[in-house]
């Protein structure tokens, strides 16, 4: 039987993927580089662009065909049987990773077709280069051969470890569930969380309701639930998921781990030349300086405290009490109701996802003249994944993506996008961009619409910015294209910048329709949902200051000598930032997987960082016409067709006339008359 990971070209056959065809198909693909490889280096052609590097990134789309489609199965439609090999292949895929980066052959050969541009260093082949020049020395290209194996091998071990920290959170979260026959205890949380609690009793052959610790259920009972006690209850399973303080066994815990996690990402730092891992990371970050991107999280908290710290007295003013840190999402819900008149719930049978998906296209269609039209004959992994092409206004099409926004057991929480496949060039035409949109939100009940709140709404938007910068690339390399090559602390400036249209009063009121009557949102809650954007501001970005400082100095200030401190060093930023207390059995640093599961080490300042672009590219539409073609297409140019081929600075630049401002997002924010802190 033909196994699906090794077809080229085309879609992935995710209905088809099956577990045992995940490792003969990695080890063919690796063998088919390595093979093609050696004959590529044994080649007397003189090398060039076409000769040399083009077959280099043919190589590297082929893996992600291959590999692409599993790590995205693991993510949404995990299994025992698909996890297991996934984490049987990871050592594989880190081999093979490390043999390219170090070959001094392979960078020899980089080497001598950078060095025939001639100053043509800014073309996208150049960056291409440049970036590749720079990945081999921060891979240990240059080190003695023994050095490079060790190198390897803690590469190796990261990737099985990180693994390790994400699949213990889902085991951790699918371990937990309340089962609850009383409705009074329930009370307070919203009807489309409780429809789902239903169904999963129902599902379970259970009376009552089975509450999930899934990310929507414990948003609609920390949120809404009158009961203190079940707040109670959830907030503790929720801030001590992966960690020993959960009843029972242990065998979730990621304490460990994340010990384990800071020493090999220190060493490898060490080998290739760097002080600690922060300083490694910022070699190929928009950054300059670990003191750099301190003083622009102190700078910010310094402006976001104090306003944090007078929101936080108000309601604690209010409610004549002292706040628990389950109440506070529950108190703060309340006071903006009786402050804005308005809650999530009243707006929720306004925001159809039907409605919004139409709304999002037509932000789209109106910003890039871009159509979305939903494709029916095309496999997916889950009946309720859709699929859409993304045309232009010359009916040409630009890429396409994926769909799948309900949450479900065996299925990561959160939201993200992902590549699917990726754009290139090649003899046969140009390989489209396919991209990957999953969120969490819950699931439609059998007698209505999935509704959504505000802030999924928000979600929604942010993700599909980074789809749109996926899919609006115009570079033909896979290594530079989309998202690929984009500093880790820029490449959610298209993201948060697509936030704003989901708050923008013309756009909320064209994709409001009451899934019953029909009516768009009234106008009186309309601006009652504008005047609430800036509710709890500063404690929300004295929230992100904190989880970003803790995430920067246990990178920054790692000593092998004592560890990572990781607790320790919690503690004493939140002493200093935060103004909420937090229990002591909280363990939120074992859930944190943005940073112990890779992506984001040493990067959480990057939601800050990229905010303040974000913010200040926003700003540029306002000043002329929120759907002005002329910013949007030069927005497009800049930002989001040059992947990771342009400076970042240089292009923000070419986009605003000038460097980037905070100002912008500090009246976004409701913060203002502040000193200026720039990135």
């Amino acid at each position: 039987m033909t196994n699906p990971l090794l077809a080229e070209g085309g879609l992935p056959s995710f209905s088809q993927i099956q577990p045992d065809h995940v490792e003969p198909a990695l080890d063919e693909t690796l063998r088919r580089n390595r093979e093609e490889l050696e004959q590529l280096l044994a080649s007397e052609v003189e090398p060039d662009f076409v000769t040399a590097i083009a077959p280099l990134e043919e190589m590297q789309d082929r893996l992600h065909r291959t590999w692409a489609p599993v790590s995205h199965l693991q993510m949404v439609k995990t299994s025992d049987e698909l996890r297991e090999v996934y984490n049987r292949c990871l050592p594989k895929l880190a081999r093979y990773a490390t043999e390219m980066a170090q070959d001094k052959r392979l960078f020899r050969l980089y080497k001598t077709v950078n060095d025939k541009l001639d100053g043509a260093n800014n073309t996208p082949e150049g960056k291409l280069l440049e970036h590749a020049l720079r990945d081999f020395r921060l891979a240990g290209v240059d080190l003695p051969d023994e050095q490079k194996k060790q190198f390897g091998k803690i590469m190796e071990a990261l990737s099985q470890v990180q693994a390790k920290f994400e699949q213990n959170l889902l085991d951790s979260m699918a371990a937990w569930s309340r089962h609850e026959t009383d409705e009074k205890k329930l009370c307070g949380i919203p009807a489309a969380v409780l429809d789902a609690a239903q169904t999963a009793a129902a599902d379970q052959d259970m009376e009552g309701w089975l509450l999930l610790l899934d990310q929507p259920t414990y948003i609609g009972v920390i949120t809404h639930a009158d009961d203190a006690s079940l707040r109670k209850d959830f907030y503790t399973a929720w801030v001590t998921r992966a960690s020993d303080q959960r009843s029972g066994s242990n065998e979730f815990d990621n304490t460990g781990l994340m010990e384990e996690i800071m020493g090999l990402r220190h060493k490898a730092a060490k080998l290739v030349g760097f002080d600690n891992y922060a300083n490694y990371a910022l070699a190929s970050r928009m950054a300059g300086s670990v003191a750099e991107v301190t003083k622009f999280l102190g700078q910010l908290a310094k402006i976001a405290k104090p306003v944090a710290i007078n929101e936080f007295n108000e309601l604690q003013a209010w409610t004549g009490r002292e706040l628990q840190a389950w109440d506070v999402a529950y108190y703060s819900e309340k006071l903006r109701l009786k402050n804005f008149s308005i809650s999530d719930e009243e707006l929720r049978p306004y925001f159809s996802l039907e409605r919004i998906m139409d709304g999002l296209f037509q932000v789209m269609q109106q910003l890039y003249g871009l159509t979305a039209r939903e494709e029916q004959d095309v496999d997916r992994w889950q009946p309720e994944v859709r699929y859409y092409s993304l045309i232009n206004d010359q009916n040409e099409p630009v890429g396409s993506f994926f769909i799948d926004l309900y949450a479900r057991r065996n299925k990561r929480s959160g939201a993200w996008m992902d590549e699917c496949v990726l754009r290139k060039r090649s003899n046969s035409g140009v390989q489209l961009p396919v991209a990957h949109l999953v969120c969490n939100f819950t699931c439609p009940a059998e007698d209505k619409p999935a509704l959504l709140t505000h802030e999924e709404i928000v979600t929604l938007f942010h993700e599909f910015g980074h789809t749109l910068h996926h899919l609006l690339t115009r570079v033909d390399y896979p290594s530079v294209s989309g998202i690929n090559g984009v500093p880790w602390d820029a490449v959610e400036l298209p993201s948060q910048f697509m936030e704003n249209f989901a708050w923008d009063p013309d756009v909320v009121r064209n994709m409001s329709s009451h899934f019953e009557t029909g009516e768009p949102l009234p106008d009186d809650l309309l601006l009652k949902l504008q005047a609430s954007r800036v509710f709890h501001s500063g404690i929300q970005m004295v929230r992100q200051i904190e989880f970003s400082l803790f995430d920067w100095r246990i990178h920054s200030e790692y000593d092998p000598e004592r560890g990572a401190h990781i607790r320790e060093t919690l503690a004493e930023v939140r002493k200093s930032w935060s103004v909420i207390e937090t229990p002591e059995f909280s363990r939120f640093e074992n859930s944190f997987a943005h940073v112990f599961g890779g992506g984001y080490a040493a990067g959480y300042y990057s939601y800050k960082w990229a905010e303040v672009l974000a913010a200040d590219a926003f700003a540029a539409f306002r000043e002329v016409g929120l759907f002005d073609r002329g910013v949007a297409n030069r927005f497009r140019e800049t930002i989001l067709e040059v992947g990771g081929t342009a400076d970042i600075g240089t292009a923000f630049q070419a986009f605003r006339g000038r460097a980037p401002q905070i100002e912008p997002l500090l009246e976004q924010a409701g913060i203002v008359n502040s000193k200026s802190a720039r990135p």
